[in-house]
């Protein structure tokens, strides 16, 4: 039996990794995080399975195989965490779940983009203290802007087909040839920051992407401009947004990701003294909306997980190869 140590586990998601259909399992969860500090957790564990904030760097992948763990599954599509060339180098097999009802992404993209066009995160609070004053509230339409798309995934073509419907012109960069499509136009990144009116981040954090929105892509980008990003929280440098939120250069920034979002998101922190400061500026404008890594978060995209995982699991208990789309 493989014993799985499911970590940053939540209330939410343990109904759908239950066990009881796969015996070849045994899952222990862990409301921590996986780190350097809480690895001791894992003496006895064949497997972890690990979420977007925990870390696996060389050092707790180090002492992941001391203990013996020989596999780290991934409930989630990026990798970032995870230090792959140390994982080979010590055997450990590392598998993710690529793709989860990308729609479920896109469609809390176009929510987050609404909610700033139309300002509902302002109409919402004045209506409940009696306030039906419009001044303030003016809005623009989506149907006829351009829509900048960063990385043309499942979640970028979902969105794209999304806004195509809303009547909007899209603008996709990727480093791989799309197919010809009428209402589409593949162009470099440049191009796309100059004539977005709206630009939304769908593509991997790596080093070549780390803080791909920053003050020069601000320089390059349309006066007032709308930033999503519901990709990883480090593709946009944090600071140089401020700054831009403050020149009125970006006009509008809804955010599902923040580059220090580790051990704030999914987490009360409600009754807690707030220890970042720039986190604590960027909320204040009233032009931007963050929520909190819930662009995943319907049941189509944890069934879809867990099922996946528990597949991938099952799999390395019984000796059978791991599926090629889900093994790094």
């Amino acid at each position: 039996m493989l014993k799985v140590g499911f970590f940053s586990s939540q209330p939410y998601e343990r109904p759908f990794f239950s066990d009881e259909h796969h015996p070849q399992l045994s899952i222990v969860h862990f409301e921590q995080r996986l780190s350097a500090r809480t690895v001791t957790l894992c003496q006895g564990l064949d497997a972890v399975c690990v979420f977007v904030n925990d870390e696996l760097d060389r050092t707790v992948l180090e002492r992941l195989a001391v203990v013996g763990v020989r596999l780290v599954a991934l409930r989630c599509a990026g990798f970032n965490n995870v230090d792959l060339d140390a994982a080979r180098r010590l055997n450990i097999q590392v598998c993710r779940v690529p793709s989860y009802s990308p729609d479920a992404v896109a469609e809390h993209c176009v929510a987050l983009m609404l909610t700033l066009s139309r300002k509902i995160h302002k109409a919402y609070n004045r209506v409940r203290e009696d306030n039906f004053d419009l001044n303030g509230l003016l809005g623009f339409n989506l149907a006829g802007k351009t829509v900048g798309i960063v990385g043309f995934g499942q979640i970028g073509r979902s969105l794209a087909g999304i806004l195509s419907g809303f009547g909007c012109r899209v603008l996709v960069t990727d480093p791989a040839p799309l197919p010809n499509q009428a209402d589409i136009a593949q162009v470099e990144f440049d191009e796309l920051l100059a004539h977005s009116d709206i630009i939304s981040l769908h593509c991997p954090l790596t080093p070549d992407t780390h803080h791909l929105i920053d003050e020069s892509a601000f320089s390059r980008m349309k006066d007032g401009v709308m930033l999503i990003n519901t990709s990883r929280g480090a593709l946009v440098d944090t600071r140089a947004c401020i700054e831009a939120l403050k020149r009125r250069k970006l006009g509008y920034l809804g955010l599902d990701v923040y580059e220090q979002e580790a051990g704030m998101f999914f987490e009360d922190r409600s009754d807690d003294i707030p220890l970042d400061d720039v986190f604590a500026r960027l909320i204040s404008f009233p032009n931007v909306v963050v929520t909190g890594h819930q662009g995943f978060f319907t049941r189509e995209a944890l069934s879809e997980i867990a099922s996946t995982t528990l597949e991938s699991l099952t799999a390395f208990e019984e000796g059978r190869s791991l599926d090629q789309h889900c093994q790094l």
